[in-house]
């Protein structure tokens, strides 16, 4: 019995709790599923570790302009060979090299997936892509 009750007019004595446990059990259920789902897809992310004073991050940068045009820490190069040499070249320095892929509004998509790929091939396996904020909207 989850309450006393004492007469006509008498005073509940106990509280039924049954119906919050319930309650609660179901919206963990509800929590347990959907923190499921919004974890799957999410972008797995590869996120530094925090920088202290003495570190400094070493950054391979790769344009790809929009005629296919390829600069690598600004100089250009000529071929898949150079790039492919210029990222073992600077992996071999710096074991947990990150690249930093900048690409022209206007480049292919197959141009910035060939030059991906070529990094990839290269040994990179840090690859980030670059871009330029958006403007912020203007209150009126």
């Amino acid at each position: 019995m989850a309450g006393v009750i004492e007469g006509d007019d008498g005073i509940v004595s106990g509280i039924n709790v049954t119906p919050l446990v319930d309650i609660m059990l179901v919206l963990l259920v509800v929590f347990m599923v959907t923190a499921k789902l919004t974890d799957a897809n999410a972008i797995p992310l590869d996120l530094p570790k925090a920088a202290s004073g003495g570190e400094v991050q070493t950054v391979f940068t790769v344009t790809v302009g929009a005629d296919g045009t390829l600069f690598v820490d600004g100089a250009r190069i000529d071929g898949d060979d150079a790039l492919r040499a210029s990222a073992r070249a600077a992996l071999a320095k710096t074991p947990e090299l990150r690249t930093v892929l900048r690409a022209s509004a206007g480049a292919s998509y197959g141009s910035v997936l060939h030059v991906m790929d070529e990094l990839r091939e290269s040994g990179v396996q840090k690859i980030a892509f670059a871009a330029d904020p958006k403007a912020a909207p203007q209150a009126r």
